[in-house]
């Protein structure tokens, strides 16, 4: 994922109250892939990325049917 989907998810994540932390793979470099992590330290984290994303989606299934609009992104 991206830096922008990056914050989309951070923003989810903290809506569903599902622990993590979004950052880049590589910190010198936040324009490139950005994972999630169990911690801040780049040394000693780990990367949750698929377990949260599988949170995530079963979160949304138990909240129902959502209405309103989908609006694709630009790009």
């Amino acid at each position: 994922m991206d830096a922008d989907e990056a914050r989309e998810l951070e923003m989810t994540l903290r809506q569903l109250r599902i622990p993590g932390i979004v950052a880049p793979e590589d910190p010198q470099d936040p324009h490139g892939a950005w994972r999630v992590y169990d911690e801040a330290d780049p040394g000693t984290r780990r990367d949750i990325t698929a377990d949260v994303l599988v949170a995530v989606a079963a979160a949304r299934r138990r909240q129902g049917p959502t209405r309103g609009f989908v609006i694709p992104r630009a790009g």
